[in-house]
């Protein structure tokens, strides 16, 4: 799962990570040099909660 569509709409500061209940999701250097959160699907439960931190953008459109 992808937590958007483009890498720009992500400012990398892990507030997805943090707030997952099932330590989903991890921030991986990407190849330009930027943490970007990587979605483990078999450990996701489908909650959301990382849509409805993000701060910098609505990723599957959490702030609505």
């Amino acid at each position: 799962m992808e937590l958007f569509e483009k890498k720009e709409d992500c400012c990398g500061c892990g507030a997805c990570r943090d707030i997952c209940p099932v330590d989903a999701i991890q921030l991986q250097l990407d190849e330009q040099g930027f943490y970007y959160p990587v979605v483990d699907e078999d450990r996701c439960i489908g909650c959301g909660k990382c849509g409805r931190v993000c701060v910098f953008a609505a990723p599957m459109g959490g702030n609505e």
